[in-house]
């Protein structure tokens, strides 16, 4: 009998014995194209986090033509596929705030709320703002993970559930990058977790020095820049 919620990460309950080996877990390394040098990592110890691409975030804005945040979507329509193909989990990580907002501090209320009076119902769990946009659909194998910070990791389950799936290599989509998506990112490789960001599966609102800066930091400190054309190009390692 197997005991274990993830498939990655089970004990084997045997008539005399339990093994708590894991067994030879099978490896799905890959070469893609990445700045600076070529990357090799393993699809089969690798997740991708798509950040926030809610309504809220995502939709077009009065005097907008295009929604700059919106750029993500296609991109994510071809690369999502092809990394559940390889068994890689897709992990949709988005704001699900609780409606009384008990959980959140004024520092981090601010962020949604600067008029005064009465707190709206900002990015609530289950509401239209945090609903995932349009054009972007979850597969029932997915998983979701609600966050109520600027990074992903901080009084969540999402450490949990990536080590429970055995992950080692993040690759980050979403929006926004200088934002949710470095935050997230920067407490990932404090943690140990290698990290890849897919430049063109994010976006942000920011002024363009905000991308320019953080694409040059997580180049040159907190991991590697590709593309989601290198890793759908990806050849065998």
């Amino acid at each position: 009998m197997k005991l274990g919620s993830a498939a990655q990460n089970q004990w084997d309950i045997l008539p005399d014995a339990i093994d708590i080996s894991r067994g030879e877990r099978a490896r799905d390394p890959v070469r893609i194209a990445a700045r600076g040098k070529d990357l090799i990592l393993d699809l089969a110890s690798t997740a991708i986090i798509v950040i926030d691409m809610q309504d809220l975030f995502c939709r077009l804005r009065p005097g907008e033509t295009t929604a700059p945040t919106a750029r993500p979507i296609e991109p994510l329509q071809r690369l999502l596929p092809h990394l559940r193909a390889h068994q890689a989990p897709v992990i949709w990580l988005n704001w699900g705030n609780r409606p009384d907002k008990l959980n959140l501090a004024p520092g981090v209320l601010r962020s949604f709320h600067r008029a005064g009076g009465p707190i709206p119902p900002i990015l609530d769990k289950d509401s239209a703002d945090a609903a995932i946009i349009d054009g972007l659909e979850p597969d029932p194998a997915d998983i979701r993970i609600d966050k109520y910070r600027l990074s992903g990791f901080w009084d969540t389950a999402l450490d949990s559930v990536l080590r429970n799936l055995r992950v080692q290599t993040l690759l980050f989509a979403g929006v926004n990058l200088d934002q949710c998506v470095y935050a997230t990112l920067i407490d990932a490789q404090c943690l140990g977790y290698d990290c890849v960001l897919v430049e063109d599966c994010t976006a942000t609102r920011s002024p363009g020095f905000c991308t320019e800066a953080t694409l040059f930091n997580v180049e040159h400190g907190m991991g590697f820049v590709t593309t989601s054309a290198a890793l759908l190009a990806a050849r065998p390692a």
